[in-house]
């Protein structure tokens, strides 16, 4: 891991920016592209879990909070004016429960349940605590409308929280912090939809979800502990897409009709009968789902010749057009798209497959591939690779 650049300390002004969060509640652990380097595949293991050691931005770090923490966090939370904005935080805030609910997410980080991190800057040379941002993996979503409800009940969620202290407001610090967060949890946590509430009186809270991606789909009621009672909300999701942008393709042929996009994927094989996978790295389109190794047809393109281009590419190994074998298709139409990709089987390659361009790799045995969780086109090849093999 690089040693972040000292960050800039953010002045003091402006709204305050929190969604709710529980602040006295256990945490989860992550990690990524800033903490983990995984060039070389797992071997036969579960989807592995997320570790967090820090994540950077132009002006901050985010970081696994310490006990050392605990006396400035005590300091900025203890403020009427943030507890008001978050679900179960108590005001006035005691200051023995910062200490209890640091440890508690040390321990949630280690399980790998939350990933509730201090934000900090810099002040010359020395680490400011901001403001705490976090995810809750596996995170109930509720009172969402149709659509929303429908996405939910068949996805992984997650729940993004924030808060920042009232000096520290008005400089985007919130939007800079859940933005960095909320694209590595998409990345490298097993979720596909991530939600977040808002008091209705907090419309600066509101505008940095939508800055970063999310949209608002419904209202709802949620207790404040620090009001003394419920208080309306509004309800925000964010998707794949939203947080990362659609998959861009060209325009389709006819007036109507949805662009087709040419893929080519290989099912690597090694002499044990596994399977190689790769886990798009954040920044790219479908970020956190894992895939079968290949890309884009250029045009003109066979789709032999792209599989040995994007092999060399991705993973650093020579593949002949000999040994790439035609297996099956997936033909799936997305909303802005229609995909078609040929999955060719290859045994036999020159060299050791290494991540080139920050995925994560991992062999799996066939019986274990439904545990990977894929973009839909690949779905279907699954139990077609699983029978062969």
């Amino acid at each position: 891991m690089t040693s972040p650049r000292p960050a800039k300390r953010p002045r003091a002004g402006g709204r305050r920016a929190a969604a709710t969060l529980p602040l006295d509640a256990p945490q989860p652990e992550l990690a990524g592209p800033d903490t983990l380097e995984l060039d070389m595949p797992a071997l036969d293991m579960p989807e592995p879990v997320a570790r967090l050691t820090s994540l950077t931005t132009e002006r901050l770090i985010l970081r696994p909070l310490t006990t050392a923490d605990a006396e400035a966090l005590h300091r900025l939370v203890n403020d009427f004016e943030v507890t008001r904005n978050l679900t179960v935080v108590p005001f006035p805030y005691p200051r023995a429960l910062a200490d209890e609910w640091i440890a508690a997410t040390a321990r949630e980080l280690a399980a790998g349940s939350a990933y509730q991190v201090a934000i900090t800057g810099h002040e010359g040379d020395e680490e400011v605590l901001v403001g705490v941002v976090g995810v809750r993996v596996d995170a109930a979503l509720r009172s969402y409308d149709a659509k929303a409800r429908e996405v939910n009940s068949a996805s992984r969620a997650g729940r993004l929280g924030y808060w920042v202290g009232r000096r520290f407001w008005g400089h985007g610090v919130a939007s800079e912090a859940a933005g960095r967060l909320a694209r590595w949890a998409m990345a490298n946590l097993p979720i596909d939809v991530l939600g977040a509430e808002v008091a209705t009186d907090n419309p600066a809270s509101a505008a940095v979800l939508r800055r970063i991606g999310f949209r608002q789909v419904g209202e709802g009621v949620t207790e404040f502990r620090s009001r003394g009672g419920q208080h309306p909300v509004w309800q925000f999701m964010a998707t794949r897409d939203d947080i990362f942008g659609h998959t861009e393709v060209g325009p389709a042929t006819e007036p109507g009709d949805k662009p087709l996009l040419l893929v080519a994927a290989c099912a690597l094989i090694d002499i044990d009968g596994r399977v190689l996978l790769a886990r798009r790295p954040e920044g790219k389109k479908m970020a956190g789902l894992w895939e079968f190794p290949g890309g884009k047809l250029n045009p003109g393109e066979t789709p032999e010749a792209a599989l040995i281009r994007e092999l060399k590419e991705e993973l650093g190994i020579d593949v002949s057009a000999a040994c790439l074998a035609p297996f099956a298709f997936a033909s799936h139409a997305y909303e802005r798209f229609h995909l078609l990709m040929p999955l060719y089987l290859c045994r036999r390659w020159k060299g050791i497959p290494r991540a080139r361009e920050g995925q994560t790799l991992s062999w799996v045995r066939p019986t274990r591939l439904a545990e990977y969780e894929m973009p839909p086109a690949d779905k279907p090849l699954i139990p077609l690779l699983r029978e062969f093999l």
